[in-house]
């Protein structure tokens, strides 16, 4: 039985907060959550095929254990106690690769306020031309609407990670507000004020059997 233990208040309302997105979305959707020492980092998978993450202070038991995004909604927000029950263990349901802990080069900050007019831009053209399932198409969804130069890097940045940014609500588009785009050799990174999102920059090939 997983048990979670939020640092204070604060901590148990950002868990609810990101809970609470994720399970906009899907409420069955999976939320892995892994012990970081005296922090607990949250994992989720999105429709735009980009994770996000946020991190609390606390603990947990097991270590590793992924749970429906409901589930641990209703345990963050419904008791009082000290100690969250986030519910059944689901771990078979993540199929996802986590980005590593380390290795990380940050690229350049750039403001909020661009991305966030990128994304209303792509929501623009997802409602002009809709793709088979009536939302935003493949195409439209991988276009690079940013590349992002420094460190001796460079890095392009898809639509979609910004639509999951921007359905986290994890970076208020207020004058001064910045985001830091950050990378390894496999992975980009948007971290922003009150979470990240995180993509493989290329995909993973195949297995042939």
């Amino acid at each position: 039985m997983a048990r979670l233990w939020p640092a204070d208040r604060a901590d148990r309302d950002d868990a609810a907060a990101f809970a609470g997105r994720v399970a906009r979305w899907d409420p069955a959707g999976p939320v892995r959550l892994r012990a970081d020492g005296a922090a607990v980092r949250m994992f989720a998978t999105t429709p735009f095929d980009a994770l996000v993450s946020r991190t609390i202070a606390g603990s947990l038991e097991p270590r590793d254990v992924t749970v429906h995004a409901g589930n641990l909604l209703s345990g963050l927000a419904v008791s009082a106690s000290v100690e969250v029950d986030p519910g059944p263990a689901i771990d078979a349901s993540w199929r996802s690769q986590l980005p590593p802990a380390g290795g990380w080069i940050s690229v350049d900050e750039i403001p909020a306020r661009l991305l966030s007019d990128l994304a209303d831009q792509g929501v623009s053209q997802a409602r002009d031309n809709p793709g088979p399932a009536g939302g935003a198409s493949t195409a439209l969804l991988d276009s690079e609407v940013l590349t992002v130069t420094g460190s001796g890097m460079n890095v392009s940045v898809p639509l979609r990670m910004l639509f999951a940014l921007s359905g986290m609500g994890f970076a208020p588009a207020a004058e001064g507000e910045r985001v830091r785009v950050s990378a390894t050799d496999s992975w980009v990174r948007i971290d922003a004020r009150f979470g990240a999102v995180l993509r493989r920059r290329h995909s993973l090939l195949p297995l042939l059997l």
